[in-house]
């Protein structure tokens, strides 16, 4: 048995185990990072990781119950079992690991800076320098700005959607995300016409950690294991590419 099919035969054990007791699976999703997630004027939620839940839990056999959350309080609300796992585009980190544990990555993608197209500084330490740079708040990025750009003035926003738009009405002189949202989510869009990326993209491990997973309490191996055998089952046999070719036009799976 070669190791593709091994990850399917998992797969299929863990929907059976899981799908024996019918229970929903309350999935925390942000609805507010587009592309990975939004919400529509009807109140439906879209996006990558939408799609990646729904698709986790018909293989698992369980009735998905996604909740909302806001970002700076999903932690908070899976140890409180407001849900049983986060699909939110979670970069897992050491300091994370502390409180939860992690599924293997679904993605991983680098970080940039997006300013106003020749603005007439550079994305250094000195360069941004007494600079409002906007990030959102207790995100890999906000680690990252406070590191890598100690002089800049951080500004802090409870969700991405507002820095998009304060950087827009000009009260940023830049912001740092997820290169794939900052392209998609901004950059792509009419709001987002006369910007571009500032500087290279990049990947402080420290911060931004090993690529983004499902989280889940500690002690409850049972669900992180078949979680991780599902995401890699999607990945191998092609329906991860569907999913990845509705939003993106490069592999956001990474290396």
């Amino acid at each position: 048995m070669n190791l593709k099919t091994t990850g399917l035969a998992l797969a299929a054990l863990a929907m059976m185990s899981f799908g024996a007791h019918a229970e929903p699976l309350r999935v925390g999703v942000e609805g507010a990072y587009p592309p990975f997630s939004w919400k529509e004027a009807d109140g439906t939620l879209k996006g990558f990781d939408i799609d990646f839940a729904h698709e986790v839990c018909k293989r698992l056999d369980r009735e998905c119950v996604l909740v909302e959350q806001e970002w700076d309080g999903m932690i908070p609300a899976l140890l409180a079992k407001k849900f049983d796992t986060i699909i939110a585009s979670m970069s897992i980190t050491e300091e994370r690991q502390k409180k939860v544990d992690f599924t293997v990555p679904y993605y991983n993608t680098p970080a940039g800076i997006v300013a106003r197209e020749n603005p007439g500084f550079e994305a250094t330490a000195e360069g941004l320098a007494g600079k409002r740079l906007g990030v959102q708040r207790a995100t890999t990025h906000q680690c990252a700005a406070e590191k890598l750009f100690p002089d800049a003035e951080l500004v802090l926003y409870a969700s991405q959607e507002e820095v998009w738009q304060d950087l827009a009405a000009g009260r940023l002189d830049a912001q740092l995300s997820d290169s794939l949202q900052g392209l998609e989510g901004f950059l792509n869009v009419d709001m987002g016409k006369g910007f571009a990326f500032l500087g290279d993209t990049f990947n402080d491990e420290e911060c931004h950690g090993s690529g983004a997973g499902f989280a889940v309490r500690k002690g409850e191996e049972d669900l992180r294991d078949a979680l991780s055998d599902t995401i890699k089952a999607i990945r191998e046999d092609g329906t991860y590419k569907q999913i990845n070719d509705k939003y993106f036009e490069i592999d956001v799976y990474g290396s």
